[in-house]
């Protein structure tokens, strides 16, 4: 399938995004979704239903703030929900959204200079219009530009990260559909990997199965971004492994994939117990990852991987309210 139709309206829906003004924005988001459009955003915003409640809680605040934004986008891509047998069909956008930063944001000062806002969609299409999506963008990063640091030094580098260094994550043209699958399957086996990890004798084992020894691994802020397996099992895997408990695996919402790009979102794919010491948590609190996982395949492997968390969410229910104390501290 070439799913021409889902991407054009995702494209006219970002192209109508460009000019809206927070006056605006309610109308353009209408004019593209369903009535009763349920939206994911990340803490603070969370669920919203219908265009109205969307741009009241997300984009007039957004729009209020940065002018000029412009989207950067990375990836584009299409495919079948593997989650509910391959019935619905979902459109994912990643990138950055680029501004100026003129006004006062979630509390953070403005800098009147260039931000970029880490992001990744989801967009479930139906009957011509959006009917779900899940927005996903990564506000530590956002922070970090504005000068503004709450947690401790992480593992990883932190980076305005970079799309895929094939510069080929916009699919416009259609796919062969044996890629996809191909994809989807390795991604498949990747996560059993993990949810078995402890039948390999070592992570480098386990990683070797489904990942080149050259990964990228662009996490998010917090965790940062790590190159190679021997450094991704140092600055991420061993510290998420160790200083977090109890995992549980909740599954996903959507999962699919599109020539040799793929991904996924759950809400919450995870839920951990803080074993101490992860971003400078203390031990014994439970919360949940709502994580966006995209991947590109390289041959018979992952070669990157594009990972957003809602961290603002995962560290309240941790008993760190970051927006809280950034506003104290203004």
């Amino acid at each position: 399938m070439s799913f021409h139709a889902e991407k054009s309206l995702i494209r006219a829906h970002h192209a109508a995004l460009l000019d809206a003004t927070a006056e605006t924005v309610a109308s353009i988001l209408a004019a593209h979704t369903h009535a009763d459009w349920h939206w994911r955003g990340m803490h603070p915003w969370h669920e919203q239903q219908g265009a109205e409640a969307v741009a009241r809680a997300f984009w007039q605040p957004f729009l209020r703030s940065m002018s000029r934004v412009q989207r950067r986008e990375d990836i584009f891509l299409a495919g079948h929900n593997q989650i509910d047998g391959f019935q619905s069909v979902w459109v994912v956008s990643m990138g950055h959204l680029m501004a100026l930063f003129d006004a006062p944001f979630l509390g953070l000062t403005p800098t009147r200079r260039i931000v970029m806002l880490r992001y990744a969609e989801f967009h479930r299409v139906a009957s011509g219009r959006i009917a779900e999506t899940a927005f996903f963008c990564d506000l530590l990063h956002l922070m970090r530009q504005a000068g503004y640091t709450p947690l401790p030094e992480q593992t990883g580098a932190h980076l305005i990260q970079p799309g895929p260094a094939t510069h080929d994550g916009i699919l416009t043209a259609p796919q062969p559909e044996a890629e996809g699958a191909l994809t989807l399957d390795l991604i498949e086996r990747m996560i059993g990997g993990i949810n078995h990890h402890h039948q390999f004798r070592s992570p480098e084992e386990e990683l070797g199965q489904t990942w080149n020894d050259d990964m990228l691994w662009w996490g998010p802020e917090g965790i940062g971004a790590t190159y190679t397996i021997p450094r991704y099992i140092e600055q991420h895997q061993r510290p998420f492994r160790t200083r977090l408990s109890d995992r549980r695996f909740n599954g996903h919402v959507a999962r699919l994939a599109e020539g040799s790009y793929g991904g996924f979102f759950g809400w919450p794919n995870l839920t951990l117990t803080s074993a101490g010491g992860f971003m400078g948590l203390p031990p014994g609190t439970k919360g949940d990852m709502r994580v966006v996982d995209i991947y590109r395949r390289e041959g018979d492997k992952l070669a990157e991987n594009w990972v957003f968390i809602d961290m603002l969410h995962f560290l309240k229910m941790q008993g760190v309210d970051v927006l809280e104390e950034l506003r104290k501290s203004s």
